[in-house]
């Protein structure tokens, strides 16, 4: 995604967080329009809702992964 904020060498001690593109996206829309406390509040709402979704995409795609995985083991009939 996008590179940390603070350079490497800083440290862990003075790294911030990574933002995220949603995050990017809902501050240029919030600088470029001059957007009200109210309207920033749903702004951040969609953010999660937006990850939530990515979280569900991420999901349903492992479980549909995990169902085409061949059964392990083998039968093998006895007499």
């Amino acid at each position: 995604m996008n590179p940390p904020l603070t350079p490497p060498e800083a440290g862990p001690a003075a790294a911030a967080p990574e933002r995220c593109l949603c995050r990017e996206v809902l501050d240029q829309v919030r600088d470029c329009l001059g957007v009200s406390p109210e309207v920033r509040q749903h702004l951040s709402n969609s953010r999660v809702e937006f990850l939530k979704a990515i979280r569900a995409i991420l999901d349903q795609r492992i479980e549909r992964l995990s169902r085409k995985s061949p059964p392990s083991g083998s039968h093998i009939p006895v007499e």
